[in-house]
């Protein structure tokens, strides 16, 4: 949905336009629509890995037995927990393409918002809200850069008057965990692919769900970030048309 055409005052984000024309300047969209479409596949992302999590306590509970008391375990147990890891990490990889999708634009959205609000204020241009993931370890900061100049740039003095801006700890709570996440599953990944043993096949289990609880937390974490960051845009919005 769009609130104004390009060489057009940036109107606010409910839709009305304000009176003067500031040229030059990219079209101010609300955000809102693609966070509520996140909150939602950002909460299903984190249902998904609590249970991916809960397989991988599940597999390392058999392979503690197994190493123990090997008739113990039965076959169908071990069979029924690998049909599981499949089905949940099947489960993974589809919910994190769509949130990813879906973020993406999301995140492009907020940062033509931005230049809207502070033209001078980014370091970069509007089409690193996109390519930046894509960047072999660039993705690891450069996103990150950007959300904060967003963050900035939307964030207004708070209301007591002090002049200070909105903090920008959600951001960088956000990043840490997910870059965390990240590196985890990195290392779950090599570490099962040197599984040889009921041993192994624990200490990759058990690694895989701290690793998914990491990501459960990176997705609240998001979710946090997206809400705050669409807030923070339309309170911008309104203020920029009531200044005009």
């Amino acid at each position: 949905m769009s609130f104004g055409s390009p060489g057009s005052a940036p109107p606010s984000f409910s839709g009305h336009r304000p009176p003067l024309p500031l040229p030059n300047l990219p079209v101010l969209r609300s955000p809102q629509g693609l966070a509520t479409a996140l909150t939602v596949l950002l909460s299903v992302c984190a249902a998904v890995n609590l249970l991916s999590a809960g397989v991988g306590v599940y597999t390392w509970s058999l392979t503690r037995v197994l190493t123990g008391d090997p008739v113990a375990v039965r076959d169908d147990a071990l069979g029924r927990s690998g049909l599981l890891a499949s089905m949940a990490a099947s489960f993974q990889m589809l919910s994190l393409l769509a949130t990813g999708v879906v973020f993406v634009i999301w995140f492009h959205r907020v940062r033509t918002n931005g230049q809207v609000f502070l033209p001078g204020g980014f370091s970069q241009s509007r089409g690193w809200a996109i390519g930046a993931w894509f960047v072999p370890f660039g993705n690891l900061y450069l996103p990150y850069r950007i959300a904060k100049e967003t963050w900035r740039a939307a964030g207004l003095p708070d209301q007591a008057g002090s002049g200070r801006r909105a903090s920008t700890a959600p951001v960088t709570a956000w990043w840490l965990v997910w870059v965390g996440s990240t590196l985890c599953d990195a290392v779950v990944q090599q570490l099962y692919k040197r599984v040889e043993t009921p041993e192994g096949l624990g200490i990759a289990s058990g690694a895989g769900a701290f690793a998914d609880l990491t990501t459960a937390a990176a997705a609240v974490l998001a979710v946090l970030f997206v809400r705050r960051l669409t807030a923070l845009q339309h309170t911008r919005a309104m203020s920029v048309y009531a200044a005009v």
